[in-house]
């Protein structure tokens, strides 16, 4: 029988350490495999979209398991996906510390840790383990599919080169992929997202990468609004499969509440829950069901879910729910969103983006 890691009591005994090291006693225990398995997913939350089907909307974002080291036991606890990273070329420390910062007043994170990781070298060797069979020859796999998020070192980075070279390596891996474009953490990683640059690198990516898996673009959150049309026309032109909306935000509320507000950083979490659905709505009518559009940000109940899965979304992905409330909110947003799916007349979640009503 396993050990439920990050049961609320756990949950509440690790929001005593300091941030950044309850997060890496999480990803320690889970690489040990104390996590709960949960049960199968009922038909009626699957989603079928970038060629595979997803057993349910939920995905855990990039940030948690930045160098795959928990991986398999992060999908048995009930995501429809997790996406691992951001990973960068070469290793790199980061940004120094303290560089996370929890706000519960307004459930909401900031981070500013500036692409800390392993490098893709152990990244790798760590994603292919998942692919060994067991003894007796068995499949291993995972539970639901996997994603690699990709970013560049703060040092010596050379895009053109280093996002190819990137999916090249990841590729044989994982079930989709993400380029990350909007750290607030790497100096200059955002201007990246202009449209001109966007096509140079998405042909950069396919010249390298005739054959890959379904590639993805995460965006920020704080993008000026006449730029949007060209980057989505950008994106499809050159060939990506989908969208993230969004990262996190540089912008700070002036509702914030918590002592750490005015630290900077990426905001995640209910603050800016609003300018990810407001991005989301522009930009789901220019792809015109051209992308797979994940939604990510401030995500905390089933009836936020329906909401952006109504606005265009395909998928969703939360972090800091996760992160604040434990595994816990896995189950009960599965939960929340059959109940809205209901009250609201769909069968399934297939429906909402049809918009079928039964």
């Amino acid at each position: 029988m396993t050990v439920p890691l990050l049961a609320p009591i756990a949950t509440s005994l690790l929001q005593r350490f300091e941030p950044e090291t309850a997060h890496e006693i999480a990803i320690q225990s889970l690489a040990l495999g104390l996590g709960a398995a949960a049960p199968r997913d009922v038909p009626a939350l699957s989603v079928r979209t970038l060629g595979m089907r997803f057993p349910n909307p939920i995905g855990l974002a990039a940030g948690f398991d930045k160098d795959a080291r928990a991986v398999r036991a992060l999908t048995r606890l009930g995501f429809g996906f997790v996406e691992c990273g951001t990973v960068t070329p070469r290793p790199q420390p980061g940004n120094p510390t303290p560089r996370l910062f929890r706000l519960p007043e307004d459930g909401a994170i900031i981070n500013r840790m500036g692409f800390n990781g392993c490098g893709i070298d152990l990244f790798c060797k760590r994603l292919a383990r998942l692919h060994r069979p067991f003894p007796d020859g068995r499949p291993r796999g995972t539970q639901a599919p996997i994603g690699a998020n990709l970013g560049i070192n703060k040092v010596g980075a050379e895009p053109l080169k280093d996002y190819p070279e990137l999916v090249a390596r990841v590729s044989p891996y994982v079930n989709y992929i993400t380029i990350n474009l909007s750290s607030p953490n790497t100096p200059g990683l955002r201007d990246l997202q202009s449209a001109t640059t966007l096509r140079d690198i998405l042909a950069a990516i396919a010249t390298r990468n005739p054959s890959r898996p379904p590639l993805l673009v995460k965006l920020a959150p704080d993008l000026d609004h006449a730029a949007v049309p060209d980057i989505v026309a950008a994106a499809i032109e050159g060939g990506a499969n989908g969208l993230i909306l969004t990262n996190t935000t540089i912008s700070r509320p002036a509702d914030l509440r918590s002592p750490y507000a005015s630290e900077s950083g990426g905001l995640s979490g209910r603050p800016v829950a609003a300018l990810s659905k407001a991005l989301l709505e522009r930009v789901a009518p220019l792809a015109d069901n051209r992308l797979t559009l994940i939604s990510c940000g401030g995500i905390e109940t089933g009836r936020d879910i329906v909401e952006r899965l109504r606005a265009g979304a395909d998928l969703v992905q939360i972090y800091t729910s996760f992160v604040l409330q434990g595994p816990g909110i896995i189950a009960r947003l599965k939960k929340e969103l059959l109940t809205a799916m209901r009250e609201d007349g769909f069968e399934s979640v297939q429906d909402i983006k049809l918009g079928r009503k039964v």
